[in-house]
């Protein structure tokens, strides 16, 4: 039967085709009872059976998988079905079986699938997974076990599930690396893999490297990786729990120790160890040092409240509980003009600078050590400063307090260094004074600006080195008052010339009055000029008959030295507003002159009645030229009357009409004379022109007369000078046409010596270059033969020395030889053959005729003689 028609089957059908591994429930209504039909069968439903269930698929369990029913059927011995005694197979209630690969088999009314077909777990290497019995049995090992015990199934492997079994949780094994540890815990009491008992709570570490599976009661915290040391690096350990270290130290908790590279080249806190930090090599050069706090002792232990001081060059770490006091420090290099202030904080025997004997030093002594040195400070020692030379030219200078007697100087003019019981002191001056310093403005030419408030300068520039010596340059022509308040004394100092104030000297300051009209304190100096110089003043008179007049004058002044002597050096400022004084004293004579005359002889004579009013007059009633005080021994010497105006405005306005009136009048007057000094000098101009035009007259007459007696005079000579200039231009053409050929003459003979000298010159050119030209050819030619003669005297001398001696000789003399043979084998004893030129040796044949005739032969034909030896010719021969 298809699944088709299983899907178009009904409970109500009467037949049901059940394929094969199909199956249906069957419900018996008569008996209650519930069975299980199992195919390939055709099956007829009773009246009185009703099919509740299928056809359904019975349950196939591949291989490698399983299931896991709920209800299960009760089986035999057999492993057959259990049924009732009603025929109801028989159930285990609230119970699970788990069934494995098997043949397809259906499920009995009641058996539900509590999971499906499901493959089994795979436990690969390196992995295991918890298992927690659910109930107490005894397994496949026969170890009983109890419900709620924990073990591993541990891979690689497949696990078979069981009822009373649960898993837990799979478990992988920690792969561990070279310089790596597993950091465990004990969950229960239990014994670790190799072999060491562990109670609940206890940690450990694992070591070996490669993969490490946890057990069942084991708990992995985390992997601790360790600490690679160099030479440079340290680990600071501290022990958080009373045990024996790696190294087999015993430590205390709460004990802190450093594990450095001589110790070991990596490390892994132990679990009851906690690292604090990686701690850095501390290295000095030999020019640093450091001082150590709280040191550690050659017992281990740190010696608080001490200190260590450590020189370079070294390299070291710092224990734990050691610090560096203000960390590495350089050595103290002080040159020449270089020192230190020290001060002693402990009691110590100073033996280093001690010149005879070591000093006693006590706390709070202090003391100064110069350069040139190298210096490092005992932890005894504390530096205070470092004092460096000041250099001080001739007028620089700096004040300087020695502390312990108080007292304050001023050092000038060469470099001092400061011992250990002084110190710089800082002058201070009145605000004003502090201004009028620090601008630096010159007094005589930035006067205008000293009462300008606008141009103070920025409080930037005000700021002075209070501890330098207080300078002060005294312009040309002026002077300066200096008052010592510790000697209560003042000395003036007159320009130019350079002031310096002591510790104790302040500057007089003064309060001059300025402005037109005056006002007082306006401007605020330190040096007094001397003049001359001029101030302008607005005041305001009343004459006599009540007209109030403002005028502008100007006064020029100067003060009276004379020989400079103390004494009158100290009148200069018995008046600290000389200005004002003067203006006030001036403005006083004048205004009691103006106030006893009239307005009118005031506007007509206002400059006598004001200089006399200001300097008085002499005996003879005339007006002097100066006006001196006595006090301050200022002069007045005149008076310039810039305006003068009247303060009411009618009498001004009276006063401008009056004087419009004088200026048309005057205007008029002036008019008239100048028209009438214009018509008197025309009528006498007038006159000169006509007796001039007369005189002319006359002058040409006679100059025509002069003219016609000339042209006379110039017509008899130009008839007779006619000829007389033709003859001479004649002559004179004959000359110059003369002196012109023979001019041509010298020229043209000129042109032939040069041309002629020019060709001489070339002709003896061209024969010194054909001579030195046909002289190196010929050292050419005999430099060519001779180079041919030694090739052939080489050749010669070559050919010889390959013939040899000997066989030149032999064909030397070959042809004589043969022909004495060819004549002895013929026999002849004499035989004379001539042509009749060739002479005879008479000598033989006399010899022969007297019988003592050499040999036929020989006589004949003479000994071959010896050829001449070759001598080697050099190349000069």
């Amino acid at each position: 039967m298809t699944s088709t028609s299983k899907r178009q089957s009904s409970p109500d059908d009467s037949i049901f085709r059940i394929p094969p591994y199909y199956y249906l429930h069957v419900l018996d209504q008569t008996s209650n009872v519930t069975r299980v039909e199992i195919g390939p069968k055709t099956y007829i439903r009773q009246d009185n059976e009703r099919v509740i269930l299928g056809p359904e698929k019975m349950l196939i369990i591949p291989p490698r998988h399983y299931c896991i029913i709920e209800n299960p059927i009760v089986r035999d011995k057999e492993n057959k079905p259990l049924c009732d005694t009603i025929g109801q197979v028989k159930l285990r209630h609230a119970d699970k079986e788990v069934r494995l690969e098997q043949e397809p088999f259906p499920l009995y009314p009641g058996e539900i699938i509590s999971a499906k077909v499901t493959p089994l777990q795979i436990v690969p290497p390196n992995s295991a997974i918890r298992l927690t019995a659910l109930r107490d049995f005894v397994d496949g090992n026969n170890t009983q076990r109890i419900a709620g015990d924990e073990w591993l199934f541990e891979g690689p492997g497949t696990y078979i599930p069981r009822i009373e079994v649960e898993v837990s949780e799979m478990v992988r094994a920690t792969i561990l690396q070279p310089n790596q540890a597993l950091k465990l815990r004990a969950r229960m009491s239990t014994v670790d893999r190799d072999g060491h008992d562990r109670v609940t709570g206890e940690e450990w570490l694992v070591r070996r490297v490669g993969a490490y599976l946890p057990g069942a009661f084991e708990e992995v915290l985390h992997v601790v990786n360790a600490y690679v040391l160099t030479e440079k690096e340290a680990v600071h350990v501290r022990a958080i729990k009373t045990a024996t270290d790696g190294f087999g130290v015993h430590r205390k908790n709460g004990e802190e120790w450093l594990v450095t590279f001589s110790d070991t080249e990596t490390y892994i806190p132990d679990v009851y160890e906690q690292v604090v930090g990686v701690v850095q090599i501390t290295t000095l050069s030999n020019r640093q040092y450091c001082v150590i706090l709280d040191p550690v002792g050659p017992d281990g232990k740190p010696q608080l409240g001490q200190k260590k001081l450590v020189k370079g060059e070294k390299s070291f770490f710092l224990n734990p509980g050691e610090k560096l006091e203000r960390g590495i420090q350089s050595v103290y290099i002080l040159g020449e003009n270089e020192g230190l202030i020290l001060r002693a904080i402990e009691a110590f025997t100073d033996k280093e600078h001690s010149a005879t004997e070591p000093i006693t030093r006590k706390p709070g002594d202090k003391w100064m050590i110069r350069g040139p040195v190298e210096y490092v400070p005992p932890v005894q020692v504390e530096v205070v400063t470092k004092r460096v030379a000041i250099p001080l030219d001739v007028t620089e200078g700096i004040y300087v307090r020695d502390v312990k007697k108080g007292r304050v100087r001023a050092v000038i003019g060469y470099t001092y260094m400061l011992d250990q019981d002084e110190e710089l002191w800082q002058k201070d001056l009145p605000p004003d004074v502090e201004k009028l310093i620090c601008t630096g403005k010159d007094p005589l030419a930035n006067r205008s600006e000293l009462y300008n408030k606008s141009q103070e300068p920025p409080a930037e520039q005000l700021k002075r080195d209070k501890t330098k010596l207080v300078t002060f340059r005294v312009p040309h022509n002026a002077v300066v008052q200096v008052y010592d308040y510790k000697d209560k004394k003042a000395r003036v100092v007159f320009g130019p010339d350079l002031v310096m104030l002591g510790p104790d000297e302040q500057f007089t300051q003064l309060s001059l009055s300025g402005g037109k009209p005056k006002r007082p304190f306006a401007i605020k100096a330190l040096c007094l000029l001397l003049g001359p110089d001029f101030c302008t003043d607005v005041i305001v008179v009343e004459t006599a008959d009540h007209a109030r007049l403002q005028m502008q004058l100007s006064y020029n002044w100067h003060f009276d030295v004379g020989a400079k002597s103390d004494e009158e050096a100290a009148k200069l400022f018995s008046i600290p507003d000389f200005v004002g004084d003067a203006c006030k004293a001036v403005a006083s004579r004048i205004r009691g002159a103006v106030a006893s005359v009239q307005f009118d002889d005031f506007h007509k004579n206002s400059a006598r009645i004001i200089r006399a009013s200001v300097f008085g007059l002499d005996d003879k009633q005339k007006v002097r030229q100066e006006f001196k005080f006595q006090q301050n021994n200022l002069v007045v010497t005149s008076i310039d009357i810039q305006s003068v105006e009247p303060v009411d405005q009618r009498t001004r306005d009276s006063l401008q009409k009056s004087v419009q009136l004088a200026i048309e009048i005057t205007t008029n007057s002036q008019e008239a004379a100048a028209r009438h000094e214009a018509q008197r000098v025309e009528q006498q101009a007038k006159g000169r022109l006509e007796r001039q035009r007369i005189s002319d007259e006359a002058e040409a007459e006679k100059s025509r007369k002069e003219l016609l007696e000339l042209q006379a005079a110039s017509a008899a000579v130009e008839s007779c000078g006619q000829s007389t200039a033709e003859a001479r231009s004649r002559s004179e053409a004959a000359r110059i046409e003369g002196e012109g050929a023979v001019q041509q003459a010298k020229l043209k003979a000129e042109a032939m010596g040069i041309e002629a000298e020019s060709e001489l010159d070339r002709l003896d050119k061209a024969r010194s270059a054909e001579l030195k030209y046909v002289a190196e050819q010929n050292e050419l030619e005999i430099l060519k033969t001779k180079e041919l003669a030694t090739i052939e005297v080489g050749k010669f001398k070559d050919f010889v020395s390959c013939l040899g001696a000997d066989t030149i000789r032999a064909i030397a003399v070959a042809g004589p030889e043969q022909q004495v043979k060819l004549l002895q084998s013929l026999g002849l004893q004499s035989t004379l053959i001539t042509d009749g030129k060739t002479p005879l040796n008479l000598f033989g044949t006399a010899l022969g005729f007297l019988g003592a005739a050499p040999n036929t032969a020989e006589s004949c034909f003479p000994p071959p003689q010896k050829l001449p030896k070759v001598r080697e010719c050099s190349e000069d021969q």
